[in-house]
């Protein structure tokens, strides 16, 4: 992949773009690695309404950054490269159609679509080199290496393999408390502690509620944290959903350094999302533990970057920026650095 074009007269420089579940950030960088523009807009769902549609939805964005700029959005190619790392693009032909839909706006002589779990590992690895792991509503995890090479899972769910992120942990709080209120399943403090944080008193009336839609499902994420208080406060039942989230984090982390070579030498495994830039005494400390088993020299750390400056750095990267360029791009974003941090420690 990576669309090209003849144009003559292009400027040098980025448009990146990560558009996540949630929200989108757009941002125009320089041949000297300057930041011109920025633009934040909502989150990007190609799977829902096609590809077209959606990316029709980041024009605006485009536009707002191009402005931002100095730079008219509609009058030639705004930069060289546009490297855009979007959600929901999991396989391969995903990224292909939404490469083309994005190239055929002209932004960029050259158009590369990647998912956006590596914008997450680009944000957090000085070079292209190691593998990320992203636990937000769901589970997913990328590697790559500086020659191209990269290691991949479809991540679309339990069809795919997967368990782990928000909302897996959420319903199996939920299962586990539901058995432990009615007597099949063993005691655990979830069943009081689940339904308390919506106010009820009893499992059987948040399952009714839930059922009846009287709390949405997209409310189901709100009991994540509880799970994690309650497994810190050492309920077996809770530590044991937690260690089980530790393990699917490791075993996507070493299988993916295993298949680029990396498992057995010192390579960086970023965590990121929701779920683990929270960093949770109990799943760090087993993550770690279990990484140290199956990856010695590995090194876990939670990205504090964020995601947008990855795919600004992977654009770079195609075009042959020096580490120069790369590092005035990364302190741009060093000054917020902490209150990001500090943001994502509390936040699901």
């Amino acid at each position: 992949m990576g669309l090209t074009t003849s144009e003559p007269s292009v400027p040098g420089g980025v448009l990146a773009i990560d558009a996540g579940n949630s929200k989108t950030d757009v941002v125009i960088v320089a041949a000297d690695g300057s930041v011109l523009g920025t633009a934040r807009g909502g989150g990007f769902h190609p799977h829902r309404i096609g590809a077209a549609k959606a990316v029709a939805g980041l024009a605006p964005l485009v536009a707002l950054a191009a402005h931002g700029a100095g730079l008219a959005p509609d009058g030639g190619p705004l930069v060289e490269q546009v490297s855009a790392c979007l959600a929901n693009a999991d396989f391969p032909v995903e990224e292909q159609r939404l490469e083309l839909a994005l190239h055929g706006y002209g932004w960029g002589r050259r158009t590369q679509v990647a998912n956006d779990t590596f914008a997450i590992l680009r944000a957090g690895v000085a070079e292209p080199r190691g593998v990320a792991v992203v636990c937000g509503a769901g589970i997913n995890c990328v590697g790559m290496l500086p020659d191209g090479r990269t290691a991949r899972f479809p991540a679309v769910g339990r069809i795919s393999g997967d368990w782990g992120g928000g909302a897996e942990l959420a319903e199996e709080a939920l299962w586990w408390a539901a058995r432990a209120e009615d007597g099949r399943g063993e005691p655990t403090a979830l069943a009081a502690v689940l339904p308390a944080h919506f106010g009820l008193g009893s499992m059987y009336a948040l399952i009714e509620a839930l059922h009846l839609q009287e709390i949405a499902a997209t409310r189901k994420h709100e009991m994540v944290p509880p799970l994690f208080r309650v497994a810190a406060e050492g309920d077996p039942v809770a530590v044991r959903i937690v260690r089980r989230q530790a393990d699917e984090v490791v075993a996507l982390a070493s299988v993916a350094l295993d298949r680029l070579g990396l498992l057995a030498e010192e390579a960086a495994v970023v965590l990121g999302g929701g779920v683990l830039a929270a960093r949770h005494p109990l799943l760090m400390d087993t993550i770690a533990d279990r990484l140290a088993a199956a990856a010695p020299k590995a090194v876990a750390h939670v990205v504090t970057a964020p995601p947008v400056l990855g795919a600004a750095l992977l654009g770079l990267d195609r075009l042959a920026a020096s580490d120069g360029v790369r590092a005035r791009l990364r302190r741009h974003y060093e000054a917020d650095a902490p209150q990001r941090a500090k943001t994502q420690q509390t936040g699901n």
